[in-house]
């Protein structure tokens, strides 16, 4: 059987096992999208966004990238952001990372990988802006982790700062942001404790959320 026979015989299966299940199912996805939260996530394929948090098809707008950055030059991000917002009414924006990114790994040991070196001088911006808090830890394993942490929180104040967010709580417009993090290894997700609103002061809420991961960083480093 070819690739695409594969996907095609796998498609069917699961076609005809959700028909099975709700027969009415496409008929109430095709004619309407009614999600409930954008998922700003990383594009690894290990990260399926709306099956992790149990969500069907149609119940979270997703936008996915390497490394989950959001970076104001990025009109495909953000005419998600502005669509999310704006035309399919969301107000929870949701930013996704995880342990054992590869991006942020890359961009921590320095690797030369050719066009994608570009987009990971993200990353290296938040490790130098916060390499005071990175430093205590030797171990690189330990560094990823924190970095990872370090990153999503960077990202939900570059949310923050967009311009959609910001006329949207301009209206008056209830919209949160919230920073999470996702194990691989067992499948869970960690609330990273950065969740801004329209009346909450970015700047705080960051700090006491890198705060709070450099003391999860040392505490597991203690463990060891």
């Amino acid at each position: 059987m070819t690739t695409k026979d594969l996907l095609f015989a796998n498609n069917r299966a699961w076609a005809a096992a959700t028909l099975a299940r709700d027969p009415a199912f496409f008929d109430k996805l095709k004619n309407q999208q009614s999600p409930g939260y954008l998922w700003i996530g990383c594009a690894d394929s290990r990260v399926p966004a709306n099956e992790i948090v149990g969500l069907l098809p149609g119940e979270m707008f997703v936008h996915r990238n390497v490394a989950n950055v959001v970076v104001h030059t990025d009109l495909n991000c953000l005419s998600v952001i502005q669509y999310a917002i704006d035309v399919l009414g969301i107000n929870e924006i949701i930013v996704t990372g995880h342990y054992g990114c590869g991006g942020v790994i890359a961009a921590l040991e320095q690797r030369r990988l050719g066009l994608i070196d570009n987009w990971l001088r993200h990353i290296q911006d938040v490790m130098r802006r916060h390499e005071a808090l990175l430093a205590p830890h030797g171990a690189q394993a330990e560094r990823a982790r924190l970095l990872c942490e370090l990153n999503v929180i960077e990202q939900v104040g570059n949310v923050c700062q967009t311009s959609m967010v910001q006329e949207a709580w301009g209206r008056g417009r209830d919209v949160i942001v919230r920073g999470w993090i996702y194990d691989v290894a067992d499948g869970l997700l960690n609330d990273l404790g950065v969740r801004v609103g329209r009346d909450d002061s970015l700047a705080l809420t960051q700090e006491r959320a890198l705060l709070a991961a450099a003391e999860r960083a040392r505490v597991r480093a203690t463990a060891r």
